[in-house]
This record gives structure tokens, sequence and C-alpha cells, in this order.
């Protein structure tokens, strides 16, 4: 079997990268109750579609399997959004990720508790980890890390977001992709301030269309800071977020 592997030249810099052996860092989406949820969001289903005589389920008689799925992006696993997320003018997803391979830095930080007990990402952590330059998309592995982040339910539970300084930094950095295995990037309840997204995609003065959020991934441990190559990929979809599935390549 011939070996599949490329060349990465990045500011200068050459890098080979295998193909063989990827390493995905997405959630998968399970209809039902058992995958990671978030938001309140109501839990994916799939069910057969059923015209007539005719049912889509080879359990139930069907000659194929042909079902419906109702989901919801931002809630039901690895998703990944653009800045219609929160403008007023409508973006999609498909409309502004339009290239796929980028040179990413994963890194692992412990959010820090603060006076009122949110547990937050801040700039400092980010600093000491990543420098300006060094990536186009960073991959941010938050500590404590376990499986239990594929199937843990967020909703209420008031879980760790990244300070908007903290973004800040990651946009002087030249991040255009970040990818967190938090829920999201604010504060759970925040009374609609956006700050972390906001200043990410700098909205609404300066807006950084090209660039994306993807959330609720999992990265386990196994895994080691450092760089790769990443392969996001996301379905064709007209909306502002797509369920996603980022993949990694090591670099050597």
């Amino acid at each position: 079997m011939t070996a599949l592997s490329a060349t990465l030249d990045y500011r200068g810099r050459r890098m080979q990268v295998s193909l063989e052996e990827p390493l995905d860092i997405s959630i998968p989406i399970i209809p039902g109750e058992m995958g990671v949820n978030c938001f309140y969001a109501p839990p994916p289903e799939a069910w057969p579609v059923e015209a007539g005589s005719f049912i889509g389920d080879t359990a139930q008689g069907g000659s194929v399997n042909f079902f419906n799925l109702r989901l919801v992006p931002h809630g039901n696993g690895t998703h990944t959004e653009c800045v219609g997320h929160i403008s007023s003018k409508r973006y999609s997803i498909n409309q502004c990720l339009r290239r796929f391979h980028f040179l990413a830095k994963l890194i692992t930080v412990y959010p820090r508790k603060i006076e009122n007990g949110d547990r937050v990402v801040v700039q400092e952590d980010i600093e000491q980890a990543l420098h300006p330059g060094e990536a186009e998309a960073l991959i941010l592995r938050t500590m404590p890390n376990d499986d239990l982040k594929r199937k843990t339910n967020y909703s209420g539970a008031n879980p760790p977001f990244i300070d908007a300084q903290a973004m800040q930094y990651l946009v002087r950095c030249g991040i255009d992709h970040l990818l967190t295995d938090l829920p999201s990037v604010d504060r759970e309840e925040d009374a609609g301030a956006l700050a972390a997204h906001k200043a990410f995609w700098k909205y609404p003065d300066a807006i950084r269309e090209q660039s994306t959020i993807t959330e609720l991934i999992y990265v386990p441990s196994s895994i080691p800071d450092g760089l790769y190559l990443l392969n996001l990929q996301i379905a064709s979809l007209e909306l502002d977020a797509s369920p996603s599935k980022p993949v990694l390549f090591v670099l050597k």
C-alpha cells in the first residue's frame, strides 16, 4: 500500500504530514438523550420517512433506511459557526468558510475561577502558549479533560467561557479559526452581551467574515499540545452554523 503524505509550507517553514492517521476531534450527534447538549436545546431526533405503504426503515420491513433528522447545530454536538450567529445581516457558514485546511496549534489551559464563581479562560494563560503569527487556527482544550465531555448536558451549569480580552489577543495573533471544547465562548447567561463572540469577529465595526468559531469539540488527553494540520469539515448549509467534523493530522 502506498503511503499518503503531503508537504506543508507555512511562512517559510516546511513540514511533512501523513494523511493516513487522522485524529477526529468532533463529538458525534447522537439521536436521543445520550449525546452532549447545551442551552436547553431539544435532543436530536431521527425517524423514518413514511409515504403511503412505504416506510424508510429496514427494521420495520422497509427496503431502505431513509430517515428524517431534526437537530439544533448550536446545542447538539460539535458545530462551526460564523458571524451570522450574532449579526443582523444574514451570513451563512457555507459562504464564510471558503478554505478547509489550516495550520493549527493545540494548547491546553485551566479556566480560572474568579470571585463570582465563574470559570474563565484568560489572556495571560493563552499568551504563555500562543504567539503572534504562529498559526491560523487555535484548538483550545480545557482542563479537566475526560470522556464525559462527549455526553455532558451543560444546560444551567454555567460552564467555563473565554474572556473577551483573550479573544482580542487571538485576533492580534492572526487566529482566524478558534476551536474549543466549551459549549460557548461566552457565559451561558450574559444578558445578550456576547462579548467574546463580538471581540473575535470584531463585530460590528470591522467584521471578520472569514473567521469561524467551533464549539463542543473533544480532544483526548493522548493528543499532545503542538502544531497540526487541521481539516475543518462542514455540511453545505446556508445557515449561520453547521454540524462539523474537525480532523487533525500530525506534522513532522
